[in-house]
């Protein structure tokens, strides 16, 4: 496995996998007329927006098996109102299905954690959803914690409770 930055051509396989994993996760807990709308073409329009400009502090990495583009994880400064000084955001990590367990989203995690701490972040936040209690397991077991915010701002997630994990970096 290899882990490398984002770039404008990886879109499209990016945008396969978000769709494909969020069918897969999030089937029991997400309607599934929602799920059956997600559509690869939008997520890849605007996936090529967010790596057609990278910087230091917003970009993405990309997971790729046998030259397959098989996870993704993007990083950014946080996004919520309440955030501290110095706190950055994991707003997207997600793996194809068939590489689950394989070690792929932790090692995304582990570069999206360190580009935030080389950005100059000392703090990292992520959402999650509050029924995804296999990727919050597997925050737990990355050194996250649950900080007790409880929302339900996030229209991709249908706008069903999401709960904020944190790390100190």
């Amino acid at each position: 496995m290899r882990i490398r930055s984002a770039t404008p051509e990886d879109a499209r396989p990016v945008a396969e996998v978000h769709v494909a994993s969020w069918r897969y996760a999030y089937r029991a807990v997400l309607p599934d007329e929602y799920l059956d709308r997600l559509s690869v073409d939008e997520r890849e329009a605007m996936w090529l927006g967010a790596f057609a400009d990278p910087d230091r502090r917003n970009g993405a990495f990309v997971a790729e098996e046998g030259g397959r583009v098989v996870g993704f994880a993007s990083f950014c400064p946080s996004r919520d109102d309440d955030a501290p000084e110095g706190t950055g955001e994991v707003p997207a990590i997600y793996v194809e299905p068939s590489a689950l367990g394989k070690g792929v989203g932790r090692e995304l995690l582990e570069e999206a954690t360190a580009e935030l701490r080389l950005a100059g972040f000392t703090r990292a936040t992520l959402w999650v959803l509050e029924a995804n209690e296999r990727a919050r397991r597997f925050y737990e077991n990355e050194g996250w914690a649950w900080d007790g915010a409880v929302s339900t701002h996030m229209f991709d997630c249908a706008n069903e409770p999401v709960v904020r994990y944190a790390v100190d970096l």
